[in-house]
C-alpha cells in the first residue's frame, strides 16, 4: 500500500458511521474487462474513485473451439496489469474479479482464474448464470429508493450471454442467463461488411428461440421499470445523444425507445465496419458487435412489449463491489 494514504478501512463516515472499505473489481467478461474502484459501506456504494474499460474480446473463438484463446487472454492480462497499477495506488482494502460467460464455459476457464489470482492477486470469482443474474439486479438497483415497489426488469447484454433479471424493489423474482451475446452471435451469424440483412434476421430467430425457451409466458408481462446496462445499451444512448466524448452523467437514465433504437440499427446495419468506427457516441472497439446487440435488446424488448427501457451505468460491478 502507498505510504501516507489511508486506507479506507480506516475511516468512519455516512451512513451512521459505519466502516467505510475501499473496493476494487474486475469484470473480465466475454467482449470486455472493466474496473470499477469505490468506497462502500453499509451496502451502499458511497463514492466511484475510478471506472475503467477497455474491449479485450476474451470469449472470441470460445463458442467454436471451447477454449479461451493465447491472444484473447494475452490481452486481457495486459489490461489487468494496468488496472493492477491503478488498484495499488488507491491503496484498496478489497481486490477482486469476476468472470462471466467466457470462462465458465472455456475448458481452461479454471486455469484462466487462478493465473488471474496468482499475476495479478486479485481474487477469482466465476459467477455461474444465476449469480451473474443476481449480482446485475443489485448493481442496477444500487442507486435507487429501496422503497421501490414495482416490477422492475433488467437486461444485460454481454458478450456471451444476455441476464434478464425480474424482481420488485431489492427482492428478486425471475432470473435467467441466456446464451445469447454480442460475441457468440456476431461470429454464429454476421460474416459480411455491412451485414448483410439475411445474417440479421438469421441472428434475430436465433435469438427469438433462445428468449421463448428461456422466459415463460407468465413472466413477459407486467413490467414497469425495465433498466438496461453494459455496453450496448449504454452505447445506444451515447449515440442518440451524439456524445463526444462519453459523458457518464448524460448516459445515466437515459430513456431509449423502441424507435429511436430501430433508426439507429437502420443506420448502423447500413455501414461498413470502417464507417461504424466513426459514428459519434460509438467507441471503435464496440463497432463490430454493436448491430448484433441492437438486435438482441430488440427481441428482449419485443418478448416483454416494451416500448422504451432507461440505460443505467450501475451493473454488475456495482453489485459486486457491494455483495462479494
Amino acid at each position: 500500500m502507498a505510504k501516507g494514504v489511508p486506507t479506507a478501512s480506516e475511516t468512519t463516515g455516512d451512513p451512521q458511521g459505519a466502516r467505510i472499505e475501499r473496493v476494487a473489481v474486475a469484470d473480465i467478461g466475454t467482449n470486455s474487462t472493466r474496473l470499477l474502484i469505490a468506497e462502500v459501506a453499509a451496502g451502499q456504494l458511497l463514492r466511484t474513485l475510478a471506472r475503467r474499460t477497455t474491449v479485450t474480446r476474451l470469449g472470441a473463438g470460445v463458442d467454436r473451439h471451447g477454449r479461451l484463446g493465447e491472444e484473447a487472454i494475452a490481452r486481457v492480462f495486459e489490461t489487468l496489469r494496468r488496472y493492477r497499477e491503478e488498484i495499488d495506488r488507491h491503496s484498496v482494502d478489497r481486490a477482486l474479479a469476476v468472470m462471466t460467460s467466457a470462462v465458465r464455459d472455456a475448458a481452461n476457464g479454471d486455469e484462466f482464474a487462478a493465473a488471474v489470482r496468482e499475476r495479478f492477486k486479485l481474487e477469482p470469482h466465476v459467477l455461474s448464470g444465476e449469480h451473474e443474474a443476481r449480482l446485475t439486479y443489485l448493481g442496477a438497483l444500487s442507486s435507487r429508493s429501496a422503497d421501490e415497489r414495482r416490477r422492475t426488469l433488467v437486461i444485460d447484454i454481454g458478450g456471451g450471454s444476455t441476464e434478464l433479471v425480474s424482481g420488485c424493489g431489492r427482492k428478486l423474482g425471475f432470473h435467467v442467463s441466456v446464451q445469447a451475446g454480442v460475441v457468440r452471435q456476431s461470429e454464429r451469424h454476421v460474416h459480411s461488411d455491412p451485414p448483410d440483412p439475411a445474417e440479421l434476421e438469421s441472428l434475430a430467430r436465433e435469438v427469438r428461440e433462445l428468449l421463448a425457451d428461456a422466459v415463460p409466458e407468465q413472466e413477459r408481462a407486467g413490467v414497469e421499470i425495465a433498466i438496461a446496462v453494459a455496453g450496448t445499451a449504454t452505447s445506444l444512448a451515447a449515440i442518440a445523444q451524439r456524445l463526444e466524448p462519453y459523458d457518464p452523467a448524460r448516459v445515466e437514465g437515459y430513456r431509449l425507445t423502441a424507435d429511436e433504437r430501430e433508426r439507429i440499427l437502420a443506420s448502423l446495419a447500413a455501414m461498413t465496419l470502417a464507417e461504424r468506427e466513426r459514428v459519434p457516441g460509438l467507441h471503435p472497439a464496440r463497432a463490430p458487435t454493436i448491430v448484433p446487440g441492437i438486435v438482441i435488446l430488440g427481441e428482449v424488448m419485443r418478448l416483454f412489449g416494451l416500448e422504451s427501457v432507461e440505460v443505467s451505468e450501475h451493473d454488475i460491478l456495482h453489485g459486486a463491489a457491494l455483495a462479494l
